[in-house]
């Protein structure tokens, strides 16, 4: 850990703000199968080792299959993923990497094709949130649990 207390200790108010996006995103409506997958593979790309042992963690609890989650890093190849996960994973990665894939409007509306409108702001609620928490976990490095140096 590169902070000498953890970060919700060092800036509580703050952490509490990313606590209420992510009450937000759980009472949704949105599958949380759909967000355990937008979560490991945003931290896949980003590379933040604290959420993707978090998220896939939690995403085994919840159900996901060890296939699924090791298939993710390549989704547009395997045939496991629903056209809805498709089109979630797709907009994952454009607003993960604004840079290199951009969110266009032809990506934007083949998303919309899977979900409402409601839905879409929801979702890139969820992006911009792990976005954040990886930020966090990539910066700061905290403690993985369970692993010592």
């Amino acid at each position: 850990m590169r902070t000498s207390k953890p970060h919700p200790e060092l800036a509580p108010k703050g952490y509490q703000g990313l606590l209420q996006v992510v009450r937000h995103v759980s009472a949704s409506g949105l599958e949380h199968g759909l967000l355990h997958l937008l979560e490991v593979r945003a931290s896949q790309m980003n590379g933040c080792a604290f959420c993707m042992d978090m998220h896939a963690t939690a995403a085994l609890e919840g159900g996901e299959s060890e296939r699924r989650l090791n298939l993710l890093a390549a989704w547009r190849e395997a045939p496991v993923f629903s056209p809805r996960e498709r089109a979630a994973l797709a907009w994952t990665e454009a607003l993960t990497d604004l840079g290199r894939h951009g969110a266009d409007d032809a990506l934007y509306a083949a998303t919309r094709e899977h979900f409402t409108e409601q839905e879409m702001v929801d979702l890139t609620y969820a992006i911009a949130l792990i976005n954040a928490w990886n930020r966090l976990g990539v910066g700061l490095q905290p403690d993985l649990p369970g692993v010592t140096a």
